[in-house]
């Protein structure tokens, strides 16, 4: 059931553990909606509370995007002013979801898949508050959104990046962006590449799993 208490509208599956419960918020890619992601939450530990957002703009063929995307032109490629009131927005959504639901405010992951990775990006390296864990899949960091202001300050942060070698929406390249930024923050991240396009194989997926159960 879609819930549009908040700032954001969203689903979620509750943590069976009595404890204070971690929160993972899924960010879904450009065109898709909270469905995506979310349709793998059984196969996510139940330390976590997890909540699927759909992205705030109504896309004129379905589906729904965290900012507008100029197809046509690569110098003007985001709508920066609209991908930061979606971070502003997330922020927002994150403290009410904490207050909403008595989650633990120490214990923020994020799992961004393409434009949501990109966001996933920005939102933490900007500011990292309370986030502790990020998941960049099939995203980059793009640096017209993150901005020049990147704090270099940030504490028990660790990231799990993927691409496909074969994507034809995000280049590879685009990727490895993360993975030479990530080295030089010298921050603890893990970085792999698959023989895939937009998307997450089999193989990407268990790793996904294993890096999320050794980091709880």
């Amino acid at each position: 059931m879609l819930n549009t208490d908040l700032t954001l509208d969203y689903i979620y599956r509750k943590s069976s553990k009595n404890s204070t419960p971690k929160l993972l918020l899924l960010l879904h890619g450009y065109g898709s909606n909270e469905e995506d992601l979310f349709s793998f939450e059984s196969e996510l530990p139940q330390d976590f509370f997890v909540v699927s957002a759909r992205a705030p703009i109504a896309l004129p063929y379905g589906g729904f995007g965290w900012y507008d995307i100029n197809f046509m032109d690569s110098q003007k490629f985001n709508n920066v002013a609209q991908a930061q009131e979606s971070i502003s927005k997330i922020r927002t959504f994150i403290a009410e979801l904490i207050e909403e639901y008595s989650l633990d405010q120490n214990e923020v992951w994020l799992c961004g898949f393409s434009q949501g990775a990109i966001l996933s990006y920005a939102l933490t390296l900007q500011n990292q508050g309370n986030i502790k864990r990020v998941i960049c899949l099939s995203g980059y960091p793009a640096a017209d959104i993150i901005g020049k202001e990147i704090s270099g300050r940030y504490q028990n942060l660790e990231f799990f990046v993927s691409h496909g070698t074969e994507d034809a929406v995000i280049p590879v390249e685009w990727a490895r962006k993360g993975d030479e930024l990530l080295k030089e923050l010298e921050l603890p991240y893990v970085y792999k590449e698959y023989k895939s396009g937009h998307g997450l194989v089999p193989q990407n997926f268990y790793d996904l799993l294993g890096w999320i159960n050794n980091n709880l």
